[in-house]
């Protein structure tokens, strides 16, 4: 399942830089959560599950071969980048577990050094913000009805998601294509109406996780 990921992200026109596996981190296959790149900086983050500290050290090398700007976040924060939808200049930012508003602070100050700005969303039943909704471009958003009405969200046109597929909120768009987990057919379908080419990926081993498709890289 993962080298067919990696395969479709190649589809989409991306060079894939994978990283040696890091047996000593059983979540690090979960790379999204370790840092946050920007069109202008890389973020790395400070994940809030105590098990996963330590993953952001290894990534960071291979994040600032790309980028000359790294900033960082700082403890007491904790920001887990699962919890950040980027949509535009914005980026909306999660208040889970993983990811507290110290954290989310932290990141809105850096980001608006860089001219970006961010805003915060409660989250109430969901580990990550894009475990419930995902930015396609052009304005849409798919979207978990747990998150359809919020008020941070009223702007976007909306493809809504159906409970019994709300796994499928998480969807990753990439050059015009939208990877979507297989087995999800009317999300699927919404999304390919509204003029998207749709990559479906068999994610069942990373779902048994509570993973999803953005989880598996970092993409810039």
């Amino acid at each position: 399942q993962h080298d067919a990921y990696i395969n479709a992200l190649k589809t989409c026109g991306l060079e894939v830089t994978i990283l040696q596996e890091a047996e000593q981190f059983p979540d690090s296959v979960f790379m999204e959560d370790v840092a946050l790149l920007t069109p202008k900086v890389a973020i790395i983050t400070r994940p809030g599950a105590h098990s996963r500290l330590g993953e952001e050290l290894l990534v960071k090398p291979v994040v600032e071969t790309f980028y000359k700007k790294v900033e960082a976040i700082e403890s007491p924060g904790t920001v887990e980048a699962g919890d950040i939808m980027m949509a535009g200049n914005h980026f909306f930012i999660g208040l889970s577990e993983r990811t507290n508003r110290t954290g989310a602070e932290q990141l809105i100050m850096i980001l608006g050094k860089y001219g970006h700005t961010g805003s915060v969303v409660e989250l109430w039943d969901l580990l990550h913000l894009k475990t419930g909704c995902s930015y396609i471009e052009n304005n849409v958003m798919v979207v978990a009805n747990s998150l359809a009405e919020s008020e941070e969200f009223k702007c976007f046109d909306k493809l809504r998601v159906d409970d019994n597929e709300s796994y499928a909120a998480n969807c990753v768009w990439i050059n015009g294509h939208v990877l979507v987990p297989y087995g999800n057919p009317k999300i699927s379908g919404k999304i390919k109406k509204a003029g998207y080419e749709v990559i479906e990926l068999d994610m069942s081993e990373f779902r048994k996780l509570d993973g999803g498709l953005s989880c598996l890289s970092l993409r810039f």
